[in-house]
């Protein structure tokens, strides 16, 4: 398994011939470093007497970053095994018409499967930004530009799961599912790129 290999194994497979691991391994592995420093920020306020008052609230942030991160972790695989998913389905038999339509439906179930991945992934990632703006405005000050690389982070792998799904559904011939996923896609880039925006204007870095 990918997640199972050291930092530096997965980059070195990363920049090798293979597919795997591939831009939507990165955008799962950009969700999970967004928030690890989340989780981080909330864990640098806990316990400081300064910020007792929002205590049980960065506790609250801190087990559900970590929930989170685990889920991009587990994206990391899911999304290398949805791509060999699609390069099997285009190993199945085309002898007879009866495995010609088997292998076209394996194809196409593949390939949604493809786009469902790194559209979960987006969708975690967006989750994310709640709770990184409230560790950015009242979480420890001292860790602020902490927050917001966790905001950048979690942009980034938001675009890069997208364009993922967006890449799988030039293959998939369900229209209906192409337009819903679509329309997912372009409302989450929306809302993204917007709340982003806010949450690093935000940033005080002359905080003392």
């Amino acid at each position: 398994m990918l997640t199972d290999l050291s930092i530096k194994d997965f980059l070195k497979a990363t920049a090798s011939g293979s597919a795997v691991p591939g831009g939507g391994s990165i955008a799962a592995l950009n969700g999970a470093s967004a928030a690890s420093l989340c989780a981080m920020v909330a864990n640098l306020t806990i316990g400081k007497k300064s910020y007792a008052a929002v205590e049980a609230e960065m506790q609250s942030i801190a087990k559900a970053a970590s929930d989170l991160k685990q889920q991009f972790i587990q994206n990391i695989d899911r999304d290398a095994e949805a791509y060999h998913s699609v390069l099997q389905a285009f190993k199945r038999p085309k002898g007879t018409d009866a495995e010609k339509q088997i292998r076209n439906e394996t194809i196409q179930a593949a390939f949604k499967q493809a786009a469902q991945v790194p559209l979960q992934v987006a969708e975690a990632a967006c989750n994310l930004f709640e709770l990184i703006e409230k560790v950015v405005t009242q979480g420890n000050k001292n860790a602020v530009t902490d927050g917001a690389v966790a905001a950048l982070t979690a942009g980034t792998a938001v675009q890069a799961a997208l364009y993922n799904v967006q890449v799988n559904l030039g293959s998939i011939k369900d229209q209906v599912f192409v337009d819903k996923t679509s329309a997912r896609v372009k409302a989450i880039q929306t809302q993204v790129e917007k709340t982003e925006k806010e949450i690093l204007a935000k940033v005080n870095l002359n905080q003392k």
